[in-house]
């Protein structure tokens, strides 16, 4: 470059305004686009919203003006008579060289170079610089035909960005204090061009020497100055090495969300260094870049153990703050313009009002958030870009107050898969509920328990088919929830209709000299003895809170006399083990193992959430005439205790491991059957062998929530009373990914039925493992043969490293295709080899070209 341009390149960087010489300092060829309400051929990133663009070779339109605009003894009067009338639309574009009098424009929408002279710029010429953004009209130029810009006027500077990469050598290297800036030349048609960069703009943690090759983008910063940026070392002996996680996978390619950068970079399948083990969803790898087309790809591309990447670092501070802008749970998360829509704002330690965002996966739990409401949480900061969002959201319960929404009670009497059923203090029906709403994510859910809620229409009924339901659970204390309330005590009546123990019967009583009748059940009678018809009784008046309706409860007998009948029934105290436990209710396995004592979960004295299968049980029965209860055939236990584990001895084992097969579940696994216990044949050694048959109970089961089917095979012991003991089912071993975790429950990535995921419960969790999703886990595949349904047991946790993935990363891999048009690929039936395994196990033979397998035998 010759002195003078050198001197303009200069002045150029210190932001003078000298346009005496011909700049050329300014990238020519390169098609920049402005993000702005002008330029439609920009993209914006939804990161930093920068436009990306195209840079392409230009036609003749790139070239200078070849037309020398009309001057007057060299002065600066252009004649604008001399263009055409004919305005176009507005269009953007960027000054790319200042000269005497005129200049020329680099536009955005169109591959071209375009002429304008000062007099058609609206401002003050001296504030114009080389790499200002401004807005125009193109025009023809009456003598020449050629297009001119007309009408220029400087328009707010934005980023904006080359979409291709340029090649350039580093020829001013970074001070090691990081504090300067350095220079990249690069050619371009034969012209020398220098643009800064700093240490932010330089990829790969590397540094940088003068005469290093470089690969780079072009960019304007807000002040409106080129520089370059996102500068990659081009060393073909010693490339640098990146790290990414696989976030997408297709047919043959995929793409991998890279550490360094926020930003994703394609691959193809055969750029895996290893083809033994194939590239999986979440696989950490390491990778080299290439520009293959003027497209960047990873190449090269090596596995790396689980857990190797880190996206982002949580800090240990909690931080209270108020929600500003919910999620909108209504729009799809793949559908919604960015991943991160909530904003939470809370006070810094300055005292200033701070905003920060989050997304759907950063709450505990998938409960509702409203705005206003006060919640804690910790700071996730993105390695890559320092970008800080809210996560581990927890909502307070000073929100409640806050929000004056109204708050009701009730008691769970039934869970299902994900969802359940809660009666209402205050209202008839039952109210269904997610467990997602649930607020501590900590805290198994369990039948019985009471919690405190809020009332919205359910926004998944369809209108006609509306329904209520639950969100914002917060658990009660024990007994905070009264679905009745006493309004009158020791009211002295006689009963009018009696009651069968499970319809109503009828009381009359004198109130203000007025004969009433009020309905009574047989479980609200104190001595558990039913009065009869014209049997005097003292009772109490209760209100029900659901319906206002009035029951007489706490009844008592009375005699002739009217003193209190006492109970005089007699009583038996039985012994056994918790067989089984439903919603509300369960049953007890007799030390006989024959047969089973029906229990409320109100009859047992403490929290009938710390009932565990098998478990050392006592209960008291009736034996008298109208005490015994009987329900669904079996004996009704009125109270029950627990015992300490051990207490009621067990039979000692006497043989060793037989081979056998199930003809008979438990009554649990099948209601219908007559005989509770269950039973088991020893497989016989050849056809006509004759093999004993043996019962079993709960308590013969290794695993107590093993659900035995009729035809499972079985490994079991015989103990000293002939009964089948430490039964193990002998099932496959399936292995899979943690897809979902929603507090007391979960799903895996293994498909049963189409397009649903594998059910499983946190009690079937090994070691009570916390499983997070990503999570390789080992598992029992269990079809319940009375409803069908396939769920996961003895479910047990491979790896132990928990891995961190950003929002962006983690939605990704849970959606299969972002696309919603065109057409979609279902996988119906999943390959299988040979053998019956899913791929090919067998090893493929190595063959020398030109030679059939028959001369590879004979030349053995």
């Amino acid at each position: 470059m010759s002195g003078h341009n050198h001197q303009s390149a200069n002045n150029y960087r210190n932001g003078t305004n000298n346009f005496g010489g011909d700049f050329m300092d300014s990238p020519p060829g390169k098609n920049l686009s402005l993000n702005s309400s002008y330029s439609s051929g920009a993209q914006t990133s939804p990161r930093n919203g920068s436009a990306t663009f195209s840079i392409g070779n230009f036609n003749a339109f790139e070239t200078n003006y070849s037309g020398e605009p009309v001057m007057t003894n060299n002065s600066s009067s252009y004649q604008p008579n001399e263009q055409t009338s004919n305005q176009g639309p507005r269009e953007t574009g960027i000054i790319e060289k200042l000269l005497h009098s005129y200049g020329f424009i680099q536009c955005c929408e169109r591959q071209a170079r375009l002429f304008f002279h000062f007099s058609q710029f609206s401002g003050n010429i001296e504030h114009l610089k080389i790499g200002d953004p401004v807005e125009f009209e193109m025009t023809y130029d009456r003598r020449t035909g050629k297009p001119i810009a007309s009408i220029v006027s400087k328009i707010a500077p934005e980023v904006v960005l080359s979409a291709e990469r340029v090649m350039g050598t580093v020829t001013t290297e970074l001070q090691s204090n990081g504090d300067s800036q350095g220079r990249i030349s690069y050619e371009n048609r034969g012209e020398c061009f220098f643009l800064p960069y700093t240490k932010d703009d330089v990829e790969g943690n590397v540094t940088l020497r003068n005469g290093d090759r470089v690969s780079f983008q072009i960019a304007t910063n807000q002040r409106g100055n080129l520089g370059a940026c996102h500068i990659r070392f081009e060393n073909p002996a010693h490339p640098v090495q990146y790290r990414g996680v696989v976030c997408s996978m297709k047919e043959s390619f995929g793409f991998i969300e890279r550490a360094d950068v926020v930003k994703e970079i394609f691959f193809h399948f055969s750029e895996a260094k290893s083809t033994k083990e194939e590239l999986k969803l979440g696989d950490d790898v390491e990778f080299i870049i290439q520009t293959r087309n003027g497209k960047e790809v990873a190449c090269n591309i090596t596995k790396l153990p689980p857990g190797s990447i880190v996206f982002e670092e949580i800090s240990d501070e909690i931080i209270k703050g108020q929600v500003l802008k919910p999620l909108d749970k209504s729009t799809p998360v793949r559908h919604q313009a960015e991943p991160l829509t909530g904003r939470i704002r809370h006070r810094a330690p300055d005292h200033s009002e701070v905003e920060v965002s989050f997304g759907d996966k950063d709450q505990k739990g998938d409960f509702t958030l409203k705005h206003g409401d006060w919640v804690q949480f910790r700071i996730a900061t993105d390695t890559r870009d320092q970008l800080k969002r809210a996560t581990e959201i927890e909502l307070l319960p000073e929100s409640f107050s806050v929000s004056g929404e109204r708050r009701e009670q009730g008691v769970i009497v039934a869970l299902k898969d994900g969802y359940g059923f809660i009666r209402c203090a205050e209202r008839e029906p039952r109210l269904f509920f997610k467990f997602g709403e649930v607020l501590d994510v900590e805290r198994q859910i369990s039948v019985g328990d009471e919690f405190e809620f809020t009332v919205i229409q359910d926004p998944s009924s369809s209108y006609a088919n509306s329904r209520l339901s639950a969100i914002r659970l917060r658990h009660l204390p024990k007994g905070s929830v009264s679905f009745e309330s006493i309004i009158e005590i020791d009211v002295l009546g006689k009963v009018v209709e009696e009651t069968n123990g499970t319809e109503r019967g009828f009381i009359s009583y004198q109130k203000d000299d007025v004969e009433k009748t009020i309905m009574f059940f047989s479980k609200d009678c104190i001595t558990k003895i039913i009065p009869k018809l014209n049997d005097k009784v003292q009772f109490s008046i209760c209100q029900v809170k659901s319906n206002k309706e009035l029951v007489a409860v706490d009844i008592s007998l009375l005699s002739l006399t009217g003193e209190k009948v006492q109970n005089g029934t007699k009583k038996t105290t039985v012994q056994g083990f918790v067989a089984a436990l439903k919603d509300g209710f369960g049953f007890i396995e007799t030390v006989n193992h024959d047969k089973e004592i029906f229990f409320h979960f109100s009859n047992f004295e403490g929290d009938a959430s710390t009932l565990e299968l098998g478990a050392d049980v006592e209960c008291v029965i009736g034996t008298g005439n109208n005490s015994s209860r009987i329900i669904g055939g079996c004996t009704a236990a009125e109270t029950v205790r627990l015992l300490p584990k051990g207490s009621i001895p067990r039979a000692k084992v006497e043989s060793e491991v037989l081979d056998g097969t199930v003809i008979r579940p438990l009554r649990s696994a099948n209601p219908e059957q007559v005989e509770y216990a269950g039973m088991i044949k020893v497989n016989p050694t050849n056809e006509n062998e004759e093999t004993p048959e043996y019962e079993f109970g709960i308590m013969g089961l290794a695993n107590k929530r093993e659900l035995l089917q009729s035809g499972d095979p079985v490994q079991f012991q015989l103990d000293s009373e002939g009964h089948a003991c430490n039964i193990v089912a002998v099932r496959k071993k399936r292995r899979a990914t943690v897809d979902a975790v929603k507090g007391p429950f979960g799903f895996l990535a293994y498909e049963v039925d189409e397009g649903k995921k594998l059910f499983f419960h946190m009690s079937e969790v090994c070691d009570n493992a916390k499983l997070q999703p990503g999570d390789q886990v080992e598992f029992v595949l269990v079809t319940n043969q009375r409803s069908g349904k396939s769920s996961a047991c003895n479910v047990q946790r491979l790896n132990d490293t928990v891995q961190q993935r950003p929002e962006r990363l983690i939605s990704k891999l849970r959606t299969v295709s972002l696309e919603d048009n065109g057409p979609k690929l279902t996988v119906v039936r999943q390959p299988k080899g040979p053998d019956g395994t899913r791929g090919f196990s067998q090893e493929r033979i190595v063959r020398n070209p030109g030679h059939s397998f028959e001369n590879l035998i004979c030349s053995y």
